[in-house]
């Protein structure tokens, strides 16, 4: 402060200037911006320099353009989070004290964010059960398990390859992975259990038919399930698995192949022509293709048992055979169908959820109440899901 003697001897104290060009209540001096760069795909630092004078600036503030996403330092440079992947942005930099803000600086240069991190997919349901029933003759085999994947193709018709999902950290994703259906008890075998990975659900295949007025046309599903002798199989579902095939319309008493994920299951004609499940479709999330979700082959009362679709679908049986096999597990195979109750139809095989991310995408926790294991494929890292329900979050 400085003083003024006045003619009474009285004084007078007026502000005197704190630096040259500014006063104890001046506002901060506006920024220079330097360098914005790309940080990934939601962050950026934005370089400054502070003015040589005035104003004492103790916070220095970055805004995007376009969103006007801010970011705060003492110091330079600023880093900028929750900014959006594959995006343009330019910044201006400004600089506050007690007495306000400098006026913004000009615009930096542009940057473009990465993309966001994606998980890619493959979800499988549990295949259906095949047929059985104390009647003589041949019964269903069960459909694969629907199938959806973001990875080569998805099942059924039209096969579209999906969309990744974005990935959020710390975020839980839900996931469950369905069981196979049971074979049928003197009906048709029951359906599998669905499974889901966040908005991803998929059918459970259909049960193959048992013989009988209530039970012998095959369940719909993910795949449907073979029909019974001279009885319709069942519906397939768009975009995850086809229909199955309808049982022997005359000479033999033999069932219908499930539907697989790739292929409808074919009709058993006299002489030759088995019932055979439907093949699967083959994805190469895990990093080398690997088939998934076949149809279960029919039960025939002749020697020609139906073939399990490749992907896992479980062989019949026949009139001298032994019983039929189960789905495969993690694959979603349908099961095969029986003939009368000495060789019984068989289980349909479970599910699978397998996740497919970048090694940079963060960690992942694998939740109470799922099975999974993960391994490393070069740049990527692979989460196979086996059972269960429960989340999965990446850090």
């Amino acid at each position: 402060m400085a003083t003024k003697r006045l003619s009474d001897g009285s004084s007078l104290t007026n502000s005197f200037k704190l630096s040259r060009g500014a006063t104890s209540a001046a506002k901060p001096q506006t920024p220079t911006i330097g360098t914005a760069t790309t940080v990934d795909h939601d962050t950026a630092t934005v370089a400054f320099t502070a003015a040589a004078l005035g104003g004492n600036a103790t916070t220095f503030t970055a805004t995007s353009t376009p969103s006007s996403i801010t970011g705060s330092s003492a110091t330079s440079p600023i880093t900028v989070n929750g900014l959006s992947g594959s995006t343009n942005y330019t910044f201006t930099v400004k600089a506050t004290n007690a007495n306000g803000d400098s006026p913004a600086s000009s615009a930096s240069n542009q940057i473009t964010t990465d993309a966001p991190p994606v998980i890619n997919y493959l979800v499988v349901a549990g295949g259906g059960g095949g047929g059985s029933n104390g009647s003589q003759g041949g019964h269903g085999g069960g459909g694969a398990g629907g199938l959806r994947s973001s990875v080569t193709a998805s099942g059924g018709s039209p096969g579209t390859v999906e969309s990744a999902i974005a990935l959020v950290l710390n975020t839980n994703y839900a996931v469950s992975v369905g069981a196979g259906g049971a074979k049928g008890s003197s009906s048709r075998g029951s359906q599998g259990v669905a499974s889901s990975f966040s908005t991803v659900s998929t059918v459970g295949g259909g049960g193959g038919g048992g013989r009988g007025s209530a039970t012998a046309t095959g369940g719909t599903g993910g795949s449907g399930g073979g029909g019974s002798y001279q009885n319709n199989g069942g519906a397939g579902t768009t975009n995850e698995g086809f229909a199955g095939a309808a049982g022997a319309s005359s000479q033999t008493v033999s069932g219908g192949g499930g539907g697989g994920a790739g292929v409808a299951g074919t009709q058993s004609a006299y002489p030759s022509q088995r019932g055979n499940g439907g093949n699967g479709v083959a994805v190469s999330i895990t990093g080398s293709s690997v088939t998934y979700g076949g149809g279960g082959g029919a039960g025939s009362e002749t020697l020609l048992e139906g073939n399990g679709g490749s992907g896992g679908g479980g062989a019949g049986a026949y009139v001298s055979g032994p019983t039929a096999t189960a789905g495969t597990a993690n694959t979603g195979g349908g099961g095969g169908g029986g003939y009368n109750t000495t060789y019984d139809g068989a289980a349909g095989g479970s599910g699978v959820v397998i996740l497919r991310y970048l090694t940079s995408s963060g960690t992942i926790t694998i939740g109470a109440g799922l099975t999974g294991s993960t391994t490393t494929d070069g740049s990527y890292k692979v989460t196979t899901l086996t059972a269960g329900t429960g989340n999965v979050s990446w850090a």
